[in-house]
């Protein structure tokens, strides 16, 4: 059975509401979607609502609109959908980066259709933003493990494990001088994965 089959078996329109909470994030309208993909807007809304499955080809096309590997539309474990809407497993998070960037985000929310959103942010030795990055968001975050130098606006602060931050609607870029990984827990509203 594929990976597919069996998050929609495991819960019924999981990855209706995933693709759901993701568009909704990212401000995309049904019809934008639908254009990007080359699909109808009844199609996805289907998929949305978990009445059509989309095929791998469609789920990777869905996937780079976004801009996120296709494994965030798919659970990594069986769980009953009353946990779903609640918990998040250590083994279940939805990546969000990749390794090969030195960064490798996980949604440690169920899902992005609150207020804020909530992941697990782990920076390799030597990675760096390449700008600043600036949403219409309040942010905060606190590190976990390791160390950064973080910039909000042009005002650099040298952050190390206990620390922790917050800022509304900044620029803000990072570089991970220290010779082990940083984790940064970050808190974000409104959720913009």
């Amino acid at each position: 059975m594929s990976n597919l089959a069996e998050t929609t078996d495991t819960a019924p329109g999981a990855l209706g509401r995933s693709l759901r909470g993701l568009r909704k994030a990212r401000g995309i309208t049904l019809k934008e979607l639908a254009l990007k993909v080359g699909r109808s807007v009844g199609f996805i809304s289907q998929i949305e609502r978990g009445i059509s499955e989309p095929s791998i080809t469609d789920l990777r096309r869905i996937a780079g609109a976004f801009e996120v590997p296709t494994s965030w539309f798919f659970m990594l474990e069986d769980i009953d959908t009353p946990e779903q809407k609640f918990i998040v497993r250590t083994g279940a998070r939805r990546a969000l980066g990749t390794s090969e960037e030195g960064i490798l985000e996980e949604l440690l929310s169920p899902d992005l259709g609150g207020a804020f959103e909530m992941f697990r942010t782990v920076i390799e030795p030597g990675a760096a933003s390449s700008e600043l990055l600036k949403r219409d968001t309040e942010e905060a975050g606190y590190i976990a493990a390791g160390e950064i130098d973080f910039w909000i606006d042009e005002t650099r602060f040298s952050l190390k494990a206990g620390d922790s931050f917050r800022f509304d609607h900044k620029s803000h870029r990072w570089h991970n001088k220290g010779q082990v990984q940083c984790v940064i827990i970050w808190v974000v509203s409104p959720p913009v994965y």
